[in-house]
């Protein structure tokens, strides 16, 4: 009888204790679960992947956004409107566009805000031929300048002759589209503007066509941010966390390019685009040239100047490219 009854309670104890790691099992499985159910957040480029996007590759590939809880969902528009569209209609939920066109949609009652500066300064670039006359702004008088009919544009040389003493209504502006490589490749211009120093001014130089660069910050235009993130109105304020994980996976994105520049672009040719193939070379030497742009020096990856923020929309209404007044205390938020 004691002996059964031994036999019982020693049963009873490894039911029991069974169970009970079951449970923990149970748990665990529960608990790991959570953990992989992500947050699904769509990204718009401002353009096909190229340099500048290396760094939200190297977080999706590294797993920082998986750490931050997001699943990322990396998209290409099919027109380079599209991104500051789709985020004020809430199609998609962030976007890169340009620290310009930010309060030039905010003028237009398009509830659109900056969240982080991506490249520092001005891409954008006046560009010349590396043995042409034009030497400064100045010197464009009786000139012709190509350029994809952007107002900004327009008023970006506009600014730069005049800052520089010259006469601004002796220069012809001509509308290339963008086909500004081969305005320049066959002469039909003096002088490019709305191409990029880290792009169109390094395939230029390769197909044999050097060129000089002036750039519109030593003449009289606010050395403004060239990229930006951009989000809605309505989804920074109702999601903030989820902003704010983002640019945590980012910043170590940047910090592992920056360490790492020759694996940060190897993991950005894997994403490249087939309808519009990259080439190492020109993107190991675009990488260069961004990454100290993209350097918020003391301040961490992202960071807004207030100060910046208010000069760009001051310049922008100076010169008429917005007509209304913008508060540009409104149009950006740091997280």
């Amino acid at each position: 009888m004691k002996k059964s009854a031994i036999i019982m309670i020693s049963l009873l104890l490894f039911i029991l204790s069974a169970c009970g790691k079951n449970d923990q099992s149970a748990t665990k499985k529960s608990t790991s679960g959570n953990d992989q159910k992500l947050e699904k957040v769509s990204l718009m480029l401002d353009w096909y992947p190229n340099a500048v996007h290396s760094f939200l590759y190297a977080a999706e590939e590294k797993g920082y956004f998986k750490e931050q809880g997001l699943d990322v969902d990396i998209q290409m528009p099919a027109d380079t409107n599209d991104p500051l569209k789709l985020v004020a209609a809430n199609q998609v939920d962030m976007a890169l566009s340009y620290q310009p066109q930010v309060l030039v949609a905010r003028g237009e009652d398009i509830p659109v805000k900056s969240f982080a500066a991506i490249v520092r300064h001005p891409l954008n670039q006046l560009m010349v031929p590396a043995d042409s006359p034009i030497k400064s702004p100045k010197d464009l008088a009786g000139k012709t300048i190509g350029y994809p009919s952007i107002p900004l544009d327009e008023a970006i040389v506009q600014s730069m002759v005049k800052a520089d003493g010259g006469d601004a209504s002796k220069i012809k502006m001509v509308d290339v589209g963008w086909d500004l490589i081969p305005a320049m490749a066959t002469k039909k211009t003096n002088a490019l503007i709305g191409g990029y120093i880290n792009h169109e001014k390094l395939l230029l130089d390769k197909e044999g066509h050097p060129m000089r660069t002036l750039n519109p910050a030593d003449y009289g235009v606010p050395d403004y941010y060239e990229l930006v993130l951009v989000g809605s109105e309505k989804e920074l304020k109702a999601k903030p966390e989820v902003f704010k994980k983002f640019m945590t996976a980012v910043r170590e994105g940047q910090k592992y390019v920056q360490d790492h520049p020759e694996d940060g672009l190897s993991i950005l040719l894997k994403h490249e685009d087939k309808s519009s193939p990259l080439e190492k070379d020109i993107e190991t030497k675009s990488l260069n040239i961004l990454l100290p742009l993209m350097d918020a020096k003391d301040k961490s990856f992202g960071y807004q100047d207030p100060q910046t923020w208010s000069q760009v929309a001051q310049w922008l209404k100076d010169n008429k490219v917005i007509k209304s007044n913008v508060k540009a205390e409104d149009a950006f938020i740091n997280f």
